[in-house]
């Protein structure tokens, strides 16, 4: 399995030259058969974007897999050149929640954008995902519901090719507790996707500095992720989601104090690439 960074920010999309080093675009990780082209996509932010010049001219034949509805996680999909062509092939799968194809039209049809999920060319199947497990291009997929607020989120534990990572971008646990620490709970959703995972992808939009005056936003803390991995014994933490004021400097400094942690764990830097269990 090969797991690949496209995105890694959260909210919008963040440009300058104090964003270069862990990049600006918004949340998408694309997921590979070993050396394989990308078959399965995580979110569809302005990441996704990136993907269509590593395919060599091919056209994008998988899946996507949204997480949930909000901008930063869908406003990628009509800029994905690969998957907008008629030899392309897409399905895409959501949160439950009602037709997919109406949903979709909630923020993309005129006059909110020019055209309309189904005028994407290729061939666009879309799909509606309830909690449990299903067999999404050749891999296994447990999809449990996780908080975060304004809408059906769905956290995601990929499995195949001998590894597994655990996906949960968005999660504010405050809404199911303060916990120990006034961050949320460790609860039993979040556990059972982690659980031992070689790469968990977290949330880790805020500081505990800046929790105060956030906690209401649905996310969660660096601090949150790195309890939350080190109770699942994770193998690697990734901390995703960046804030799109978190300058580079500021990455590095959460990096630096990561270092001192009896776990390991990095920083989402866009382009980044894991390769993971059995690969071809």
């Amino acid at each position: 399995m090969r797991l690949h960074l496209l995105g890694v920010r959260g909210s919008r999309p963040a440009t300058g030259g104090d964003f270069v080093r862990y990049g600006g675009n918004t949340s998408c990780v694309a997921v590979a058969h070993g050396r394989r082209a990308p078959s399965l996509l995580l979110d569809a932010g302005t990441g996704i974007s990136t993907l269509s010049p590593q395919l060599d001219g091919e056209a994008f034949e998988g899946s996507i897999l949204l997480s949930h509805l909000h901008w930063d996680h869908v406003y990628g999909l009509p800029f994905f050149p690969a998957a907008d062509r008629p030899d392309a092939r897409v399905d895409l799968w959501m949160p439950a929640q009602g037709d997919p194809e109406r949903v979709l039209e909630t923020f993309m049809q005129p006059p909110h954008f020019p055209i309309r999920p189904r005028d994407l060319r290729g061939r666009w199947v879309f799909h509606e995902l309830e909690v449990g497990a299903s067999t999404i291009e050749g891999f296994d997929v447990e999809a449990v519901e996780i908080p975060h607020k304004g809408g059906r989120t769905f956290g995601y534990r990929i499995s195949g090719d001998g590894a597994s990572i655990a996906y949960m971008p968005d999660h504010g646990p405050v809404d199911l507790g303060d916990g120990p620490d006034g961050q949320g709970v460790i609860h039993e959703a979040a556990l059972r996707l982690a659980d031992g995972v070689d790469v968990l992808v977290h949330d880790a939009q805020h500081t505990v500095e800046e929790f105060p005056r956030v906690r209401g936003f649905g996310h969660s803390t660096v601090d949150y992720a790195v309890a939350l991995a080190q109770a699942a014994r994770v193998r690697l933490l990734v901390l995703f989601h960046h804030d799109p004021s978190r300058t580079d400097d500021m990455l590095d400094a959460i990096a630096a104090r990561m270092t001192k942690l009896d776990l390991r764990v990095e920083v989402a830097r866009e382009g980044a690439t894991y390769l993971l269990g059995e690969h071809d």
